[in-house]
């Protein structure tokens, strides 16, 4: 028989694998079954963060070409416009990424803090509002969906970076909150997703390193579980980030997370009166 916390690791590592290629916060609703589960809030945060290590892996592989292709422009100068637009890419991954790390990591001190602070209910219902912001955010984002801009600039770079470092609150969205950033500054729905992804990893890989660090090892739960959990999203990520891309243009998933977020309101409402 399968021992309860492995089995739970193995579900969360399947729900990050599918849950990060889709604009619904991953950490977001991980954090929510992880709670349902029994898991104390600032621990169900910190290993919902650790998993995005697996999905990180899972993108660097999907996407090694097109990172090979961006990292050869580095010591080779060709002044033509594929050459230019490689650079262009790289600069907005590297400004990006640190601009990200700034934030995430003042985001990150700031809802240590006050996870510590709220009591389950009120943890729960602060998820919930930040769902429902997503889904605003994703709604009001769709109606952009007109622009074809294609090389991206250094204030996108900080004004995604910003955003994505934002998103290391449960709730928010990453890959909803860059693209939709994208799609307000004119990019199309393909362009945007394809920048958000390529900035998933190392952003991805930067939030399991900052569990690390801040726990001083692997996440409060049993070693096994945890290994067992990252390969988990690292295998399901891979396997479904094709499909899942797909998926994402015909679906509305502003009404998904709103939706999810409204239960998870009430629900966390609902703890606070009993």
């Amino acid at each position: 028989m399968v021992d309860k916390s492995l089995l739970i690791a193995i579900i969360a590592g399947i729900l990050q694998g599918i849950f990060e290629w889709l604009p619904i916060s991953s950490e977001g609703n991980i954090t929510l079954f992880l709670r349902a589960m029994g898991s104390h809030p600032e621990a169900a945060l910190q290993f919902s963060l650790f998993l995005h290590t697996g999905t990180a892996i899972a993108a660097g592989v999907y996407y090694r070409d097109e990172l090979k292709r961006v990292l050869e422009s580095l010591p080779e100068w060709r002044p033509n416009s594929a050459f230019q637009s490689r650079q262009a890419e790289l600069s907005f991954l590297a400004v990006a990424t640190v601009a990200s790390g700034v934030v995430g990591l003042l985001a990150y001190k700031t809802l240590d803090a006050v996870v510590s602070e709220l009591a389950g209910g009120g943890f729960v219902a602060l998820i919930g509002v930040l769902l429902i912001g997503t889904g605003v955010l994703l709604r009001t984002a769709n109606r952009f969906e007109l622009g074809n801009r294609e090389t991206p600039t250094l204030f996108d770079a900080l004004l995604v970076g910003v955003m994505q470092g934002l998103a290391i609150l449960p709730g928010i969205s990453r890959s909803g909150t860059t693209a939709g950033t994208l799609l307000f500054r004119g990019y199309s729905g393909a362009n945007a997703f394809r920048l958000s992804f390529l900035l998933s990893i190392p952003a991805a890989a930067g939030a399991g390193v900052l569990v690390f660090l801040d726990t001083g090892g692997l996440p409060t739960v049993e070693p096994t579980s945890a290994v067992v959990a990252l390969a988990t999203s690292a295998i399901v990520g891979y396997l479904t980030i094709d499909i899942l891309l797909r998926i994402v243009e015909r679906v509305s998933f502003w009404a998904v997370c709103i939706g999810i977020g409204i239960m998870a309101l009430l629900g966390g409402i609902f703890i606070l009166i009993i």
